[in-house]
């Protein structure tokens, strides 16, 4: 299977949006990251498409009626990060520290399972072949923000040949901040491992679990965080097509 990365120049920026983008459970704007070497996307990639619903999804129904905070999920200029392949191949990075590893590979396992309820989730072994790797590391650093992260989720597009056709693809890296200790790691991972699961936004309400923001009692996911990933994947994109 042959791959094409796209190349992060301005011309491929003002039609297909950023490559690299970025989350964090603290507030800043979404930045361009610079990449290399990479080779041009064809430019013969179908129109935004709407994919079949998941089942998990399909099935959801909220009878609190709590409503979403859809409004506030930005997508790029591609259309919405969403998944069509299923399961969606989650990798773990597992600390070199032994005395860290167990707990947390557990919390972040544990925060696996609970987004799994909702879309259908695989934990691979190999980084190569995953779409999101979970990795504890420090974000990388970004150009004009000088606070500390506690996570982050970046992406990267790529074309990739199936058959006789040109796929539009992601991927992405769920970085993990590791002075992260306690409930805070499951906070952490929860929240940006929504965002690569597909809500590119923040919720403005402390009960959801992609509020800008880290709170002192973290919470579970929400109705209203399902409700607004559910809404994400009625959306049209040019992933996956």
């Amino acid at each position: 299977m042959r791959l094409w990365k796209v190349t992060v120049k301005s011309r491929l920026l003002a039609g297909l949006g950023l490559a690299l983008c970025c989350f964090s459970l603290i507030i800043f704007s979404q930045v361009n990251t610079p990449a290399a070497s990479l080779s041009p996307l064809p430019n013969s990639l179908p129109h935004p498409q709407v994919h079949p619903l998941p089942p998990m999804l399909a099935n959801w129904q909220d009878s609190t009626d709590s409503g979403d905070y859809f409004d506030q999920v930005k997508p790029p200029n591609f259309g919405h990060l969403l998944w069509s392949k299923f399961p969606i191949q989650v990798y773990v990075e597992r600390p070199v520290d032994a005395n860290k590893s167990e707990e947390w590979v557990a919390a972040v396992l544990d925060v696996v399972r609970e987004w799994g309820v909702y879309l259908p989730l695989e934990v691979v072994d190999s980084s190569e072949v995953a779409d999101i790797r979970i990795l504890r590391r420090a974000p990388p650093l970004r150009q004009g923000v000088l606070r500390s992260r506690s996570g982050e989720a970046t992406y990267e597009l790529y074309a990739r040949r199936d058959g006789d056709k040109t796929v539009l693809s992601h991927r992405f890296s769920v970085y993990l901040n590791p002075n992260q200790v306690g409930k805070y790691v499951r906070a952490t991972a929860r929240h940006e491992l929504g965002h690569a699961l597909g809500i590119w936004g923040h919720s403005l309400m402390e009960t959801d679990v992609l509020y800008f923001s880290q709170v002192r009692n973290p919470p579970p996911i929400s109705a209203r965080d399902v409700n607004t990933l559910k809404r994400v994947y009625e959306q049209p994109t040019r992933l996956g097509w």
